[in-house]
């Protein structure tokens, strides 16, 4: 049997020495893939030369290459030149022809154009097959060329010359060729081995430094993969590898140098051996597994990721940055899924760091790109489904087990939610009452950060080598190795599998960094202080010295270091502040004998750590020094103890001097000058702050925990928390000197402790504060400073400039949980709750801290629901990089990835995530949340769900009249902040006793409690004064910018004015229009949006009241509007008014119902789907126009609101102007109240087709900024903008689409061009919607823009950018077709409009005749089933319609007795739209359905036939039957009720009869909300068999008479005809209907089905009750009209559940002006 091939030699052929060629003469390592020889070398052009003449002789060799390599370095001459050379050389009698061809660079040429156009040439200079080609260039040239060598007649040899570093370790080596598809990469290719592979390392001077650094990352991930030996080289020799491709270079070398083993450089040698190895490890995996079957799959280490990471970077970010970036999220997954190392995991990251490549996707070269807002979890892991490696839905992924090892010999299968638990940046952590953690734990935490660092410099500075064990592998550590590396302190090296650490110190010789690099130290606070004192040993060499700066994050740039500076600045050191005073980046530069030394002073009040900065470094200073330490308190003597400590360790003994007075130790330290001299092997104590937390866990959880490597001998001071916090609370602790054990008391039965002084150990702080919230016991000793149990944590101050205000963040976080805290000076109060009363849904900010992450994480487990979710779990890096793997692999405790509210980027942390927000376009522009420089109001961000909206506003202004109907809409709870004032001390009494200063003070209290407390799924009204206090403002603006909606409620100054002069409300003492002058900025520099609350005004209101207005009369006080409706009341039009605006208004902020249209057909649909349009309004003054506007909108799916065109003078805008802010706030809330179609919001200027200026930039973002505060559904965002205006816009839109535009209105758009698919990326970029405006010239434009659009479609699905839904129209009159096969948005106009939007718009009604004409509408027949059916108003409804919207369609009647075949027929028919079903029906209809929607089955009745079609029109495919009476009567009542009363706990419904209407009538009322439903029939047993037949959560309650109603009811519907009802006891009536059902003092709603009369006693009713009423209180701006109840007659009914057949059939919404005119005109014979 033959032998198996070794899967993984560990002495691979890769490492044989090179030997000399013997005719060229060069040095060459050879190595083989399957048949291909590759050589490597240096300068091997003379070599490849002589070897292709002697191995593949031809009579031609064709060398394709790119221009930019040409330009550089004049590939074709020099190649020419050398093969004429070598042909002399070999003696060869006939000289071959040379060709040559030079393409255009870039991943453009690897096309089926660019491979057509090398054929063509090809063949067109007559080349056979015995031709050589070579492709000499990068990864496109390599790919492409060998494409054509594979298929260009049947095959050709061929042979790769790659040069760059990712060709020559990748693409090069393994035969795979390919070009480029729209729908993707490489997807047209096929395997075709090169004759050979030369490898030319000379190549890579020629590269720019991050293209040599994007090839380091296919070299790093081949070594992790495979060979650890290899890896440690590339780790420990960074610098020289670095030095051979990027310099410097010595003036002397020479040209050739390296060609031959003995010109080499270490240098050189260095990097031909890595690239070797790489190339080595490749070609042995490709002989193995030629066809990528499983082994191959090994070089895909970090590309399942990094590849989706590039799909949407790309082309910003290149292919080796993506992967490097793919690689850790891999390792770290590695690490989830088999316990990789964290070790392993960091020395990959350090390894990537050390070739300048990106490891995260927060590497600003990531988050710097627009494109990183795209990268979320959900769509990487969109992208990863189209893997090669996958098995079906089943990702793979290659994992590391070891540096130099894989778990498995192929990619192994990950479930998604591993995946997404380490890709996201939130954690959810699931409590153990439902998902138990385990009973008992050992675990060792990592080394201690204080201790790693410490050890790190003083490792550094020694002048020997030091291994160090147990080091923490963590951002901290890693910045600090990497500043002493720069800074040429030390060299590193690895052993024992990354666990040791080897340092050769430098023995304190400090270097410049090389071109003048920044010392960049992250947010690592302790590094940044140890290195502000070792960069000054770097001597001064004079005034043209750079000096060395050591800079960091921007919370690093926050973080003070100014004592530090100040004490180094008086002993002679040069330090400049860069930025901030007192803060990072620091340019520093020591004397010219470096550190001087001597006496210094340093204030030591705010870090312990200037102190052991300073002494860690006192050593090497010019003389003694003797640091005494001034200004108070020395704040954590332990850690100086600490530094003190390892000092000694390390040979130098630090003297603390006595007080001569006292005979004490001092705050005077002596440090004698001398060296370092490390021990051989120094061990690192695990952190005892990190130990905390799992010790917590099982204090928290009643488990037990033990930590075998911290004790009482630890030199930290955290380590006595178990003893000095954890006992006391009631756990159980033992504790040696070299471990700790700790048992917790049952779930809670913590106890308080009373006082703690953690001065010693302030880190623990928040620790504690997590366990003392859910510990609801007073102290063992029963002392507590307040009644209730707390304890008060000392001695902390500090922790206020940490990685945050850990105090401020502690407390504002633990107020989610419902904890309760007290802000003291020197730390916080906490009073303890029973773990049972914690709150839930608590999302934890975690301002980017690492200990407020790991706190909370803690407090988690017990928190109630679902958990809590962690925003930034990546924060943990910091000290525990692997804690959440930990969490639940050894803790037990599970662990889920969430994508954080405030933003699902996976490029910026949830910590800057708001700050971005507010100030996204603030370093290039100066915008944010404020998006102008104009004013100082905000914009809204998608706010976390559920999150509480304040109301702000004048008094009187209708925050709490308009605010209960938001509440009422959203089904929250309303909170009036007056109202809780007055209950806590009296509201008008108080300002009389105390005055307004107290008043204001105690206004904030109350803001900072409902803040607090109420900060989720909750309305509430804030008192008009609450911004003259600056620190409510301030409250204000931070929630509003972040946390939820502030919404300034505006109404006009003067009828706030006469509101007030009859209020009972104290007075302001001051004119109320100062009053709003003054607060009027404040109230929009505190808000997000804006509503404007014009019930009052009379202009607004008589449009409203139904004063109809000419088209062409300028006259705002036309006639009224003639309608053969009787009432309003009884009209099927949508609710319009200020009720149904505010809940319009309310749940778009909400983001519950955005009222945008949700059937947008995208790219990908490829053409099928419901088109939509608006319909531009052009009116100069729409409010006189508003009667007209609902007529107009028919078949419109939206509403185009010109702000430019708008004039207050009602004439055409004849010139470009600027609107007044204060006239377009009143139009649109005008328009508002008339339509409850969505607007979108346009300014249009003068280059685009507007009449808005051009350079109004400012003026135009304000306008932009007005539409998104008043909760617009779209705005039109020009994209001629700068990029950094249109960031601003698109990251504060809130819930608004935007549709991003670009207007031509030259003529010379060409829709196929590139420039025209850039204006395309650059929309979708930006906006929602992408909207391209052409000008045709000829039918020929028109079919140019439809293969556009085909072209969008067809990249869809693996497009590099976000596809959007595409708008794409020609303007003119030829034009006019793309308007008509348009499928998005299409603007339409009316004829009733004064001008058109734009030269070639057409109505609705044109566009559908014309579809009709083109046969893309077919004509489809409708009809009514049932009998008798003559004198049904259902035909003349459905065909009013179909003729108003210009549908092709009838309507007719089919009279049957039965369901027979002809109803069968009928129905199955291909032309068949629709169908109405009545009696007798309305059940055996059934029979005919291939499906009944639930509502139509548990009501027992068809009304409605609905076709589900296939895409596009295709026959159909099923018969659904559904029901649209119930859908009239609730959408009727919901029209007529008030969202207050909906809302009612109250809301109760009559319903009269028990026949099969009653059944529709009763899921009605349930649906509506109805709490409870009482049922009346005149025979009882009917009513109660109704009852029993129906759900018991409906909560039906038969009655047995209507004069005794138990409860008052805000509905009542009748379904008995009318002549069996009556008003008159004496009738004889079957019903007689008393007055009582109509009591409810808040009126309400009373429906009648009987179809004829229209007028029937229950309609009589109505009548006299509401001339019994006094309404005057209720708003009349709605159908009820001022009115106490709405009698709704039959007819309604009808015409309402044929509109809704009308929009299921056609999916337009039903033109219901025009189809009730008609109806109601025949109905009443006029």
């Amino acid at each position: 049997m033959a032998s198996q091939p070794i899967l993984r030699t560990k002495t691979p052929s890769y490492h044989s020495p090179p030997a000399n060629d013997p005719v060229s003469g060069a040095t060459i390592h050879t190595l083989k893939c399957l048949d291909t020889p590759i050589h490597l070398g240096y300068h091997l052009i003379p070599h490849i030369s002589l070897t292709l003449l002697q191995n593949l002789p031809s009579s031609t060799y064709v060398l394709v290459t790119d221009s930019n390599l040409e330009s550089r370095c004049s590939v074709t001459t020099t190649f020419k030149n050398q093969l004429d050379l070598a042909a002399s050389t070999l003696a060869i009698p006939n000289k071959p022809r040379f060709l040559s061809k030079v393409i255009p660079p870039g991943e453009g040429s690897k096309s089926r154009k660019g491979k057509a156009d090398i054929e063509d040439w090809l063949l067109a200079n007559r080349v056979t097959r015995d031709a050589v080609v070579l492709a000499v260039g990068g990864g496109v040239i390599g790919d492409l060329v060998g494409f054509v060598a594979a298929t260009f007649m049947r095959g050709l040899k061929f042979v790769q010359v790659p040069t760059t570093l990712l060709a020559m370790v990748d693409s090069a080596v393994g035969g795979k060729t390919a070009i480029d598809h729209p729908l993707g990469k490489n997807l047209i290719g096929s395997f075709h081995q090169p004759s050979y592979v030369f490898i030319d390392a000379a190549w890579l001077i020629t590269l720019p430094p991050r293209e040599w650094s994007n090839g380091m990352a296919e070299v790093v991930k081949t070594a992790a993969i495979w060979d650890e030996a290899d890896f440690a080289k590339l780790e420990s020799n960074a610098p020289a590898i670095r030095s051979a491709v990027l310099g410097p270079f010595p003036a002397d070398a020479p040209a050739d140098q390296g060609r031959t083993l003995e010109s080499r450089t270490e240098a050189q040698t260095l990097l031909l051996d890595v690239i070797r190895g790489s190339v080595g490890v490749k070609a042995h995996i490709v002989t193995i597994d030629e066809k990528e079957t499983g082994l191959r799959n090994l070089v895909n280490f970090g590309h399942t990721v990094g590849h989706a990471i590039e799909a949407v970077l790309t082309p910003h970010m290149l292919h080796g940055e993506c992967i490097s970036i793919g690689m850790i999220l891999e390792a770290e997954i590695a690490r989830s899924m088999n316990g990789l190392s964290q070790v392993a995991v960091g020395r990959l990251s350090r390894c990537l760091k050390e070739y300048d490549l990106p490891v995260s996707l927060a590497d600003p070269r990531v988050t710097k790109l627009a494109k990183s807002s795209q990268v979320t979890v959900d769509r990487l892991l969109d992208i990863m489904k189209v893997d090669k490696k996958n098995s079906g839905d089943e990702k793979k992924v290659v994992l590391l087990s070891a540096i130099g090892h894989t778990l498995e010999d192929k990619a192994t299968a990950v479930p998604d939610d591993v995946i997404r638990r380490v890709l996201s940046l939130g954690a959810r952590v699931r409590p153990v009452r439902d998902f138990p953690n385990k009973p008992s734990v050992t675990l060792s935490t990592p080394g201690s950060k204080s201790i790693s660092n410490r050890a790190l410099v003083l490792a550094a500075l020694a002048d020997n080598t030091c291994r160090l064990r147990n080091l923490l592998h963590s951002d901290d550590t890693q910045v600090m190795m990497s500043g002493l590396n720069d800074l040429k302190a030390a060299k590193f090296e690895w052993e024992d599998g990354g666990e040791t650490i080897v340092v050769h110190g430098n023995g304190g010789s400090i270097s410049r960094p090389e071109n003048d690099k920044e010392i960049y130290l992250q947010n690592a606070g302790t590094a940044a202080r140890f290195m502000t004192t070792v960069v000054t040993l770097v001597k001064d060499e004079g005034e043209d010295a750079a000096p060395v700066v050591v800079t960091g994050n921007k919370r690093m740039k926050e973080r003070p270091i100014g004592a530090l500076v100040d004490a180094l600045r008086s002993n002679g050191t040069s330090i400049e502040y860069k930025e901030s005073q007192g803060c990072l980046p620091l340019a520093v530069k020591g004397t010219a004998a470096g550190f001087k030394g001597g006496r210094i002073e340093l204030a030591a009040t705010i870090s312990s750590q200037y102190v052991s900065s300073i002494l860690l470094c006192a050593p090497y200073a010019a003389e003694e020094v003797v640091l005494e330490l001034v200004g108070g308190q020395v704040i954590s003597q332990l850690y100086i103890d600490m530094t003190i400590a390892m000092m000694a360790s390390f040979g130098i003994r630090v003297e603390r001097l006595l007080d001569p007075s006292t005979g004490r130790p001092s705050n005077t330290y002596r440090i004698p000058r001398g060296r370092y001299r490390s021990p051989d092997v120094y061990d690192i104590e695990s952190d005892a702050s990190s130990a905390t937390y799992p010790l917590a866990i099982a204090a928290i959880t009643g488990t037990e925990c033990t930590i075998p490597n911290i004790g009482s001998g630890s030199l930290q001071g955290d380590a006595r928390f178990a003893k000095e916090v954890l006992e006391p609370m009631g756990c159980q602790v033992i504790q040696t000197a070299t471990s700790t054990t700790v048992r917790g008391p049952p779930i809670g039965n913590l106890r308080q402790i009373g006082l703690v002084d953690m001065e010693p150990m302030t880190d623990a702080f928040l620790t504690a504060s997590v366990l003392l919230a859910v510990a609801p016991h007073p102290p063992a000793s029963g002392s507590t400073s307040t009644a209730r149990p707390s304890t008060r944590i000392t001695g902390i101050a500090n922790q206020r400039v940490k990685e945050c205000n850990r105090i401020r963040a502690m407390m504002d976080e633990l107020a989610k949980f419902g904890v309760e805290t007290k802000e003291h000076e020197d730390g916080l109060e906490i009073y303890g709750i029973n773990f049972s009363e914690l709150k839930s849904g608590a999302s934890v900010h975690c301002y980017d801290d690492h200990r407020v992450a790991m706190a909370f994480s803690v407090l988690a487990t017990l928190a109630p629901g679902e958990g809590c979710v962690l925003e930034e779990k990546r924060c943990v890096e910091k000290t525990w990089p692997n804690w959440w793997d930990d969490l639940e692999r050894k803790m037990g405790i599970q662990v889920s990835g969430i994508d954080p509210p405030v933003s699902a980027s996976l490029c910026i942390s949830p910590s800057h995530a708001a700050k971005a927000s507010a100030s996204a376009s603030a370093s290039a522009g100066g915008f944010g949340a404020t998006l102008t420089k104009l004013s100082q109001s905000l914009t809204p961000v998608k706010y976390p769900a559920n999150a509480t909206i304040f109301c702000i506003g004048m008094r009187a202004s209708g925050k709490t009249y308009l605010g209960g109907f938001g509440a009422a809409a959203l089904g929250r709870p309303f909170i009036d902040a007056d109202v809780v004032f007055n209950q806590q001390v009296g509201l008008n009494d108080f300002v009389a006793q105390h005055g307004w200063p107290a008043f204001r003070l105690k206004e904030m209290e109350i803001l900072k409690d409902l803040m607090a407390n109420y900060s989720e799924g909750h309305l509430i009204s804030l008192g008009g004064g609450v911004v003259e206090t600056p620190e409510c403002r301030k409250m204000l603006k931070e929630y509003a910018q972040n946390k939820g909606p502030v919404v300034y409620v505006v109404r006009d100054v003067e009828e706030i004015v006469h509101f007030l002069e009859t209020s009972d409300r104290p007075a302001y003492g001051e004119p109320v229009l100062d009053v709003f002058k003054r607060r009027d900025p404040w109230f929009q520099e505190c808000s997000s949006v804006e509503l404007v609350s014009y019930s009052g005004n009379k202009k607004v209101a008589e449009a409203f009241d139904g004063k109809a207005a000419d088209p062409t009369s300028k006259d705002q006080e036309a006639p009224k509007a003639k309608t053969a409706v009787p009432e309003a009341s009884m009209s099927i039009r949508k609710a319009f008014g200020l009720e149904a605006e505010v809940a319009r208004f309310f749940k778009f902020i909400a983001g519950e119902d955005t009222n945008q249209v949700g059937d947008i057909v995208h790219p990908r649909d490829n053409g099928g789907g419901r088109k939509t349009y608006f319909l531009s309004l052009t009116f100069p003054d729409i409010i006189s126009k508003l009667s007209l506007v609902e007529k107009m909108s028919s078949g419109a799916d939206a509403l185009e609101f010109r702000v430019d065109l708008l004039n207050p003078t009602g004439e055409p805008v004849s010139k470009v102007q600027i609107p007044d802010l204060a006239y377009v706030k009143v139009q649109l809330a005008a328009l508002r109240q008339r339509t409850t179609l969505p607007i979108v919001y346009t300014v249009r200027t003068e280059s685009q087709g507007g009449k808005f200026p051009d350079g109004a930039e400012e003026e135009y973002f304000e306008l932009i900024k007005l539409g998104l505060r008043h909760g617009c559904e779209y705005i039109d965002l020009e994209i001629g903008w700068p990029e950094e205006r249109l960031e601003s816009v698109r990251d504060h839109k809130g819930h608004a689409k935007i549709i991003a535009s670009w207007h031509d209105w030259s003529g010379g758009l060409d829709w196929e061009s590139d420039d025209t698919m850039q204006k395309y990326e650059k929309a979708s970029k930006y906006g929602d919607i992408a909207k391209i405006i052409g000008k045709a010239n000829s039918i020929e434009d028109n079919y140019s823009l439809e293969r556009f659009r085909k072209q969008v479609g067809l990249i869809s699905a693996n497009a590099t950018f976000d596809v959007k839904p595409l708008l794409a129209i020609n303007m003119g009159e030829v034009g006019q077709f793309s308007r008509i096969v348009n499928p998005v948005f299409s603007p339409i106009t009316h004829e009733a409009m004064p001008v058109k939007a734009a030269p070639g718009q057409i109505s609705f009604k044109q566009v559908q005749t014309a579809l009709a004409l083109i046969g893309q509408q077919p004509a489809l027949k409708f009809a009514l089933f049932g009998t008798p059916t003559a004198h049904s108003l259902s035909p003349l409804l459905h065909n009013t319609g179909f003729k108003v919207l210009g549908l092709p369609h009838h309507y007719d009647r089919l009279e049957t007795a039965e369901v027979d075949e002809s109803l069968r027929a009928f129905v199955r028919s291909p032309d068949f739209g629709g169908a109405s079903v009545t009696i007798p029906h309305k059940l055996a209809i059934m029979s005919l359905l291939d499906s009944v929607t639930p509502e139509a089955k548990i009501i027992g009745a068809v009304n409605t036939i609905i076709p589900r079609r296939g895409p596009a029109g295709q026959a159909t495919v099923s018969l659904e039957g559904d029901n649209t009476d119930w859908i009239a009567i609730d959408e009727v009542s919901r029209r007529n009720l008030s969202p207050v009363q909906i809302s009612s706990p109250d809301f109760s419904a009559l319903v009269i009869g028990a026949g099969g209407s009653a059944r529709a009538a009763i899921f009605a009322m349930y649906r509506l909300g109805a709490k409870t439903i009482m049922l009346y029939n005149r025979t009882l047993k009917n009513a109660e068999a109704l009852q029993k037949d129906l759900p018991i959560e409906w909560n039906v309650r038969v009655v047995e008479s209507l004069d005794d109603l138990p409860l008052l009811p805000s509905a009542v519907i009748s379904n008995v005809p009318a002549e069996g009802t009556s008003l008159d006891r004496a009738s004889g009536a079957g019903v007689v209907l008393p007055p009582a059902i109509l009591s409810n003092p808040a009126g309400g709603v009373a429906i009648d089905m009987s179809y004829k009369p229209h007028h029937t006693p229950l309609m009589e009713l109505v009548k006299q009750a509401n001339l019994n009423a006094s309404v005057s209180n209720l708003d009349r701006h709605n159908l009820r009209q001022g009115r106490l109840w709405t009698g709704i007659p039959g007819l309604t009914i009808l015409l309402e559940q044929g509109c809704h057949q009308f929009s299921r059939w056609t999916g337009r919404e039903a033109p219901r002006n025009e189809i009730e005119e008609a109806c109601w005109s025949s109905y009443r014979g006029l």
